[in-house]
């Protein structure tokens, strides 16, 4: 599903983000990437994504060398992805509804569609009861969820998470992590950067660590 041969990633002005990293996440995989901050995580979630491109190596997502994708072909390729951030990212004062729907709305989906997907994906987070609400007046739980349901509303191969718990109490912690657990349990290939050492304790998935954007250590499922 995801693999990485001999990729680094330098930045202008010469700093590198990611030095010669190799490692493969098996399709339907729940992969944690950790490591200190500044370690590369987000930049790996960003050559995996086409938000960036590697300087070396090549980045291989479901059989695609990443290095060949045109720029008019990076949105399909995206399409394929549901991205969650710890910053939401949300249009505070438009509903959760829309909020949900603006990927699918991008895509020319169909109204009546668009009405069943976002309302299944927000049935799917617990939220179908706000899908009236302005995304601002939610909780940062709730606004949580709400990104969640927009990175799986386009039925995506695999969810790339990036620090998804950073902002939430410990409850919120462990209830946004099941939530991952549960698309993974369908099929869905889950890849979430964290340094969240309570997470890692208690759900025992596979972790790739990084250290100043070496991999040093791929710990499997405990």
């Amino acid at each position: 599903m995801i693999r990485f041969v001999n990729v680094s990633k330098r930045f202008p002005g010469g700093n590198e983000g990611v030095r010669n990293i190799n490692f493969s996440v098996e399709p339907g995989e729940f992969v944690f990437l950790t490591g200190h901050s500044g370690a590369g995580k987000s930049t790996l979630l960003r050559l995996i994504a086409l938000l960036e491109r590697a300087s070396r190596g090549q980045v291989i997502v479901d059989g695609r060398n990443l290095e060949r994708v045109k720029a008019r072909d990076i949105p399909d390729h995206r399409r394929s992805l549901g991205m969650i951030f710890q910053e939401h990212h949300l249009l505070a004062k438009r509903s959760a509804f829309d909020n949900v729907a603006l990927p699918l709305w991008v895509s020319g989906i169909g109204h009546s569609e668009i009405r069943k997907r976002v309302r299944a994906a927000l049935d799917k987070v617990n939220l179908l009861h706000k899908e009236h609400a302005a995304a601002g007046t939610l909780s940062s739980g709730e606004q949580q969820r709400v990104g969640i349901a927009r990175a799986v509303v386009n039925r995506p191969l695999m969810l790339l998470a990036d620090e998804p718990t950073g902002n939430l109490d410990p409850a919120l912690s462990r209830e946004i992590l099941g939530l991952f657990e549960q698309f993974n349990q369908v099929g869905v290939t889950v890849l979430i950067a964290t340094h969240d050492t309570e997470m890692l304790r208690l759900k025992p998935h596979r972790t790739i660590e990084l250290r100043q954007g070496n991999v040093v250590q791929s710990e499997a499922s405990r």
